[in-house]
């Protein structure tokens, strides 16, 4: 293994030793394999590359003060992976293979888990794909189901440091009674005109809006939104948006600490009123944000200079519970062996 800087990782890809796989065929999930290859070999008329019949997950695993590896809710991230592919028409992934693909994954790549005092941790990778041709519109009849790993930083490059925001009406990321609650790869294909027009202007995301009226809050490009009034934790509600496994982390701790939560619609008009805005998921786990800027009305909105105090408490509160540094109440944690 190279000498990695574990400090100054970045959020990328980098290769590791191993990754395990899984195929659907003949009608039955087979045994799990490991293989040292970064590639795979697929048919030019799976459905994956032209009916979009893909989905994934996002997670890690974090080493603690002890040497145990800890993986964050693994069992959320299998049903969530079961919802993708309930939405999409792929077969079902046995929750009992994703874990067990993921604590193998983790294990043959644990000399990759950054250290404890780095604040880094290991990124997990879950992807289900379509392998089977189809030429005509419906799902495949086979299926490949990997499971890769890597070492990774913050994915801003900020850290734990208020970022900016913008809004720009003309672009969606997902459509109502459409594919945005369920994690698939169209979704973010969807994202990536705004968002690298957001990142050219110095923006860390996109603060999209419903894409039905225009009038309510959705979601935060690659991440969920939250703001924080009058001791209250606030995120939206809606059937665009990904449940966030992040997100409904920090609202359980929320309340733990004593705000009130309210999940639903949230007014445009509402920005103005909070206190704190962040955007929390797997990789930023919660990026705060300083200033929201409304491109099409050339308005702003502005939250401090500095991670706001509830912001804080949650983050550091989550951070402890991932590394070992406070207990898990809630069953969170999947120890790698």
């Amino acid at each position: 293994m190279e000498n990695l800087d574990w400090k100054n990782l970045g959020f990328g890809y980098r290769k590791t030793e191993y990754n395990v796989r899984c195929y659907f065929r003949n009608g039955k999930w087979g045994e799990l394999e490991v293989s040292s290859s970064e590639y795979i070999n697929i048919h030019m008329g799976a459905t994956a590359l032209h009916y979009g019949q893909e989905a994934f997950e996002g997670m890690k695993a974090f080493k603690g003060n002890d040497g145990k590896i800890r993986i964050f809710r693994m069992a959320d991230n299998a049903a969530r992976m079961i919802s993708s592919c309930e939405g999409i028409m792929m077969e079902k992934l046995p929750s009992e293979i994703f874990e067990k693909a993921v604590k193998l994954a983790v294990n043959l790549n644990k000399d990759f888990v950054p250290p404890h005092d780095s604040g880094a941790s290991l990124y997990i990778r879950p992807l289900l794909i379509g392998t089977g041709p189809e030429i005509g519109v419906k799902p495949a009849n086979e299926y490949l189901f990997i499971v890769f790993v890597m070492p990774v930083g913050p994915y801003f490059p900020e850290g734990f440091k208020p970022t900016d925001l913008v809004i720009m009406r003309q672009y969606d990321r997902a459509a109502p009674q459409g594919t945005g609650k369920y994690k698939v790869g169209g979704n973010y294909a969807a994202s990536m005109v705004a968002g690298n027009k957001a990142k050219k202007g110095g923006y860390s995301a996109v603060l999209y809006l419903d894409s039905k009226e225009k009038k309510y809050l959705d979601e935060c490009g690659p991440a969920n939104f939250f703001g924080i009034k009058e001791n209250t934790y606030i995120t939206p509600e809606s059937d665009s948006i990904l449940p966030s496994i992040t997100n409904k982390s920090l609202m359980t701790l929320a309340a733990e600490l004593g705000l009130k939560v309210e999940k639903r619609k949230v007014p445009y008009e509402e920005l103005a009123t909070f206190e704190e805005v962040g955007a929390c998921g797997t990789a930023a786990v919660i990026s705060p944000v300083k200033r929201i800027y409304d491109a099409d009305e050339d308005r702003e909105f502005t939250y401090g200079n500095e991670p706001g105090p509830w912001s804080t408490k949650l983050y550091n509160k989550l951070r402890a519970i991932q590394y070992g540094d406070e207990p898990d109440q809630y069953g969170w944690i999947t120890f790698a062996e």
